[in-house]
């Protein structure tokens, strides 16, 4: 069974109700069309009043959500003949982040990206999400390769932040993940990230330098989780939901109009995690539609482009 947001509970018990109609309906051999389009109809209006009105938090919430679909969701749904490429070439293969090689519409891609888990196994063995310093090494060492094939790469952003163990810290974390941002601005390829999750901290600005950033609907990008700013502000971690969430203005609604993000991707009513298939098919309409502009520029606009987008970031006159 799905787990349940508590807003999303008189959802489901609609939804619930709505079931036992139409079963029962089907058992007595009973006509009750309208009765059943009445309840749908209430159930979708249901479901706008809700998620329309979300606050940061419960995006935080719903960006976290453990039945989301994560990289690997995305990757079966989108990408066509797809070959996984493992390890750093230095120490080990970090599970966290998946890269490798495969066709988006035809159009040959390396698509690298964050790995959450779908239950608490899943997550122990991919760390939660946590990218090691092997995990940023392996997507440089996977962007190189990009760029020598002249391949557009895209990203999947989804982790609450880098591994920020004693381990990770020893071999390099801080140096890999900085590779990576200078790397980045100055790929001579198309570079697309979405944010399909939860995009927090350094961890996920390790894979944000690039030509187009894109969120879904109701996910989150920070450079702080709300519970970890809360806990340095206010010295309370419980203010997350309420004071540091609203603050840290992480949703992809407010990003967009300070011109952090490119573009918000819809999702389905009721989130992505109530529809897999629909919500591959808006994200892939976007990337699409994105990669066009960015393969029909040469190498220096690209770049150019590139540049002027984060050097104009932060100031008053561009927002």
């Amino acid at each position: 069974m799905m787990a349940l947001l508590e807003f999303e509970k008189p959802i489901a018990e609609f939804e619930k109700k709505l079931v036992e109609l139409k079963t029962f309906a089907a058992e007595k051999n009973m006509d009750l069309d309208n009765e059943i389009m009445a309840m749908e109809k209430r159930t979708k209006e249901l479901k706008k009043s809700i998620y329309h009105k979300l606050t940061p938090w419960e995006k935080v919430m719903i960006a976290r959500h453990p039945g989301r679909p994560n990289t690997l969701d995305y990757i079966k749904l989108l990408i066509t003949d797809f070959v996984e490429l493992h390890g750093d070439r230095l120490y080990s293969d970090d599970l966290a982040v998946v890269g490798g090689i495969g066709r988006f519409e035809g159009q040959p891609v390396t698509v690298i990206g964050h790995v959450k888990g779908k239950n608490t196994k899943g997550n122990v063995a991919c760390n939660f999400g946590m990218a090691q310093p092997e995990g940023y090494r392996k997507a440089l060492r996977l962007m190189k390769q990009a760029e020598k094939f002249k391949r557009p790469v895209l990203f999947l952003i989804d982790t609450p932040g880098a591994h920020c163990g004693i381990g990770a810290e020893e071999r390099g974390q801080g140096d890999a993940i900085a590779r990576c941002l200078a790397a980045m601005s100055n790929l001579k390829t198309p570079v697309i990230a979405v944010v399909i999750g939860e995009g927090g901290s350094g961890g996920a600005l390790a894979f944000s330098v690039a030509d187009v950033i894109m969120m879904q609907e109701h996910t989150v990008f920070s450079v702080i989780s709300p519970e970890a700013c809360a806990s340095i502000l206010w010295k309370d971690g419980t203010k997350a939901a309420q004071d540091a969430a609203a603050a840290l203005t992480i949703t992809a609604q407010k990003l967009l109009k300070l011109a952090i993000i490119d573009e918000v991707i819809a999702e389905p009513l009721g989130c992505a995690h109530r529809d897999y298939h629909s919500a591959a098919k808006l994200v892939a309409a976007s990337i699409s539609q994105q990669l066009a502009g960015l393969v029909s520029l040469s190498t220096e606009q690209l770049l150019a482009k590139r540049y002027q987008k984060y050097r104009v970031i932060g100031e008053m006159g561009a927002i």
